[in-house]
């Protein structure tokens, strides 16, 4: 074998040897000992305490008042004196129905009652001088009799003719339409020339009162009995005697506004097992118009221990609800029984007895087990170790 043969083959081994000390003290990983570290989880402590329970209902709003204007006599609009979409007072001029018939049928039953009662007159002074002559027996009782049964029947037709003259006076008055209440009217259901009232009452104009509405909606029975029962119970105590409710929008914004409870229905509806509710909410704005959707919150009772936690930390699986804990370190499953959800937080009625950590951001990267690193949520999070900008 040559000398450069033998050179050659011990560098080589040389060359392995130091290659394998190497591969021995190079750390596995990049943790310490050789291992990565346990991923970070975000955790909330959950610690029981006073909650006030709401519930969220759909609902819509109604007018305080509506009124609809209509032709309480037949004849031709003459004019519209209003402007659509404005606000009316009571007693407002807003439609002008022709007059001409109306009057004239009023003075000719002025003309008739001012007949009856000249002959009203003539009757009473004939039955005067009956009574006179009676009384000298110059007449028989029977002229005497007549005579007062004349007088008796001209006062009973002043009466009918006053009595049709008052018709007159009203259907004159009427055909001067006016607003019956205060409120917003709506567009004009008919136009100058329009023949109303021939055989019925025609429809003018609708006017609905928006200073204040009315925010009608409904609550499930069944949920009204566990509450009911909760409160007999002890479980839950009422939200107090102010029966205050919040209105959110249709975009989810909150009314500035606070309403009232006014009432609720005394009786299921059959077909939808609902009690209905209606609660009173001013509108000086009028941002809120008949007809919109909204969504009404109530409070309606206060638990005192209550144990909420993140609806993001839920979780539902072929089991049920549960939670995800850091116990000494490692992931831990708990099964939870909920109860109604309050915000942003669902209510845990059996499960959690306060004082665990629950996570809620990190779900993704655990399993049962696992060993992970629980930081409070919301906290910023660690730079790992070796990275850039660590330990600064």
């Amino acid at each position: 074998m040559s000398f450069a043969r033998i050179s050659l083959n011990f560098s080589a081994g040389l060359l392995a040897l130091m290659l394998s000390a190497c591969g021995k003290d190079a750390p596995q990983g990049g943790g310490p000992g050789g291992g990565m570290p346990p991923p970070e989880v975000s955790v909330v402590a959950v610690q029981p305490g006073q909650l006030e329970l709401t519930s969220e209902l759909p609902g819509r709003i109604e007018a305080l008042r509506t009124a609809e204007v209509r032709a309480r006599v037949a004849g031709i609009v003459q004019k519209r004196l209003f402007r659509e979409g404005s606000e009316v007072g009571e007693n407002d001029v807003l439609f002008q129905i022709d007059p001409r018939p109306f009057q004239a049928s009023h003075d000719n039953a002025a003309a008739a009652l001012a007949r009856a009662e000249a002959t009203r007159d003539q009757m009473r002074a004939q039955a005067a001088r009956a009574e006179a002559l009676m009384k000298k027996s110059l007449i028989s009782q029977q002229d005497f009799d007549e005579a007062r049964a004349n007088a008796r029947q001209a006062e009973a037709d002043v009466a009918a003719a006053r009595a049709t003259l008052d018709l007159h006076k009203l259907n004159l008055a009427l055909a001067t339409v006016r607003a019956p209440i205060s409120g917003r009217i709506g567009r004009a259901l008919v136009t100058e020339g329009a023949l109303v009232g021939q055989g019925e009452t025609t429809p003018l104009a609708l006017i609905q009162q928006l200073d204040t509405v009315y925010a009608n909606f409904s609550q499930s029975s069944v949920e009204l009995l566990k509450l009911r029962q909760a409160l007999e119970s002890g479980k839950l105590k009422r939200a107090g005697d102010k029966a205050e409710v919040t209105l959110l929008m249709e975009d989810g914004s909150e009314y500035p506004q606070k309403g009232r409870l006014l009432f609720s229905d005394l009786a299921v509806d059959p077909s939808t097992g609902s009690i209905s509710l209606r609660a009173e909410f001013p509108n000086p704005k009028r941002l809120l118009l008949p007809g919109m959707y909204v969504r009404v919150r109530m409070a309606q009772a206060v638990a005192s221990n209550a144990i909420t936690v993140p609806q993001r930390a839920l979780q539902r699986g072929p089991q049920g609800a549960f939670v995800m804990l850091v116990k000494d370190g490692k992931v831990a499953v708990q099964p939870v029984e909920t109860g109604a959800a309050q915000g942003d937080r669902w209510v845990v009625q059996s499960g959690l007895a306060g004082g665990e950590q629950v996570i809620v951001e990190g779900l993704q990267k655990v399993q049962p087990g696992m060993p992970v690193t629980a930081v409070p949520f919301g906290a910023a999070p660690q730079a790992p170790a070796g990275a850039p900008g660590a330990g600064k």
